[in-house]
């Protein structure tokens, strides 16, 4: 089988991490597993990329890079099509649009027998001509579209009329793991007593950390450390914003940071802000590490999350609301607690990436068994 995606690894976000570990955690025994990454790396990611890739090559997973520099740059596609046709790949998953739709056509083209595209979060905003091109090509070419949350799926159904039956979910997952919550506090320099609100993420307006910092100022000399840990295109803006509400005592940008996962160990509460997602790999994290959380009820966060349960939910673009929801939690850390320890319970049960990489193969199995069964018809060669 062939994964399909226009990046992937660890120097991007969650659904080119996911794309790397579903990779790489394929059972040898059963699948034989290729890589195909269509896109040039940007200079900032050009060396967290050939890492990655060294990676999947040295645990014995061919890479094929198309090195493509542009929508325009259509020849490296015929690489992409000798390898479908040589190798005789029987399964092409393709994740995200730009992948998936080149994906579904090439597939078709070389008679792979099963196509999965796979949507790692929908965006009302897509511009007209994609969302026609993913309809009418990857809604009728592909065998099954995965979605990472029933959120995602009734979306798509809804907004490009594509049979219900046809999209199946796929939740996102990582592995669980332990936190050193003192080492991490000592790495910031922040006493372990004073309460400290964090936040990981890239820093894009989906993200919402300009709401967290506004909860931060809302709640006056009340107001806890706050750390926000990841680089991306609003890091200008948000240290602007700082900078206007004078908060350099209290709210610090981290940058990108290669320990994000241990410094969730330092938080008192875990803040996942969200004005839009799809099933976040930072609320994954927090659940694993078991810290207290407070999230916006987005897209597929109340499926990871249930209010009062897991953590606390508040209404996206609400400051007001967030702020009230950090101070429950740093004010009651019996409930803090509970709602952590409830956390990291359901990730490691339901949200592990061994787990749902099992489903994943079950999956292409069905698949594959169907189209087996078609065989009559020339599907399978």
């Amino acid at each position: 089988m062939l994964t399909l995606t226009r990046d992937i690894g660890f120097g991007f976000g969650g659904a080119e991490r996911i794309a790397f570990e579903f990779a790489r955690r394929l059972d040898r025994s059963r699948f034989r597993s290729y890589v195909c990454i269509t896109r040039s790396p940007t200079p900032g990611s050009a060396g967290q990329t050939a890492a990655d890739v060294a990676q999947l090559r040295e645990e014995g997973i061919p890479v094929l890079r198309l090195e493509r520099g542009s929508t325009a740059t259509l020849a490296p596609w015929a690489r992409l099509l000798a390898l479908l046709v040589r190798e005789r790949i029987d399964i092409v998953h393709a994740h995200m649009p730009r992948a998936s739709i080149p994906g579904t056509v090439l597939g078709r083209i070389a008679r792979v027998p099963v196509i999965v595209s796979q949507e790692h979060i929908w965006s009302s905003h897509r511009r007209p001509e994609r969302q026609f091109l993913h309809r009418n090509i990857v809604g009728r070419f592909s065998d099954v579209l995965l979605a990472v949350s029933e959120r995602n799926r009734l979306n798509i159904i809804e907004a490009e009329r594509i049979a219900p039956a046809r999209i199946r979910v796929l939740p996102n997952a990582i592995d669980s793991f332990a936190v050193d919550g003192a080492g991490a506090r000592a790495s910031l320099g922040i006493p372990a007593r004073e309460p400290l609100v964090g936040a990981i993420g890239r820093l894009t307006w989906e993200k919402g950390h300009d709401d967290l910092i506004a909860a931060v100022d809302t709640m006056g000399r009340a107001a806890p450390r706050c750390v926000i840990a990841g680089g991306g295109p609003e890091e200008a803006r948000l240290r602007r914003e700082i900078d206007a509400l004078a908060l350099h005592d209290r709210v610090e940008l981290l940058g990108q940071r290669t320990d994000a996962r241990q410094l969730i160990g330092a938080f008192d509460v875990a803040v996942l802000p969200s004005k839009t997602e799809g099933s976040p790999l930072a609320l994954l994290e927090y659940m694993a590490s078991g810290a207290p959380i407070v999230a916006t009820a987005v897209g597929g966060i109340p499926e990871l999350v249930q209010d009062g349960v897991h953590g606390l939910l508040v209404a996206p673009r609400d400051p007001a609301a967030l702020a009230g929801a950090i101070s429950r939690l740093l004010e009651d850390r019996e409930l803090a607690a509970r709602l952590g320890a409830n956390a990291r319970a359901r990730q490691r049960a339901e949200f592990d990436l061994d787990v749902v990489v099992r489903s994943l193969e079950r999956l292409y199995l069905e698949l594959w068994e169907r189209a087996r069964a078609s065989s009559n018809s020339g599907i399978v060669r």
